[in-house]
């Protein structure tokens, strides 16, 4: 993301997970890419955001399985209003970093 627009845009990333299971990555991957992490990691244990935005995987869920959601991406305004979204049942697929920002810049 370009400096310029760091501090008007915010990054969150959510999981069904507790965040302390999460939470250790964090330096790895700010080794990886070398800069700082800029996500803000949002733990939804009682899935709660899950089922708001409708991304529980029904089918594991059916089968007794842990609650794995869909993969999901949204670009929301400043207004709250949704302006994109990518929604996948596969957990392999997801959108790129090129796309997102893309929609971003939309914004911007």
């Amino acid at each position: 993301m370009p400096q310029n627009h760091r501090k008007d845009t915010v990054i969150l990333a959510l999981s069904p997970d507790p965040l302390d299971k999460f939470k250790d990555p964090i330096p790895a991957v700010s080794a990886r890419t070398g800069g700082t992490f800029v996500v803000t990691l949002l733990a939804d244990p009682d899935h709660k955001v899950v089922d708001l935005y409708g991304l529980r995987n029904v089918e594991e869920a059916a089968s007794g399985g842990d609650i794995l959601p869909y993969t999901a991406t949204y670009v929301i305004d400043a207004a709250g209003k949704v302006r994109w979204r990518f929604l996948e049942k596969n957990q392999a697929l997801r959108p790129s970093n090129e796309a997102i920002l893309a929609e971003l810049k939309k914004l911007w």
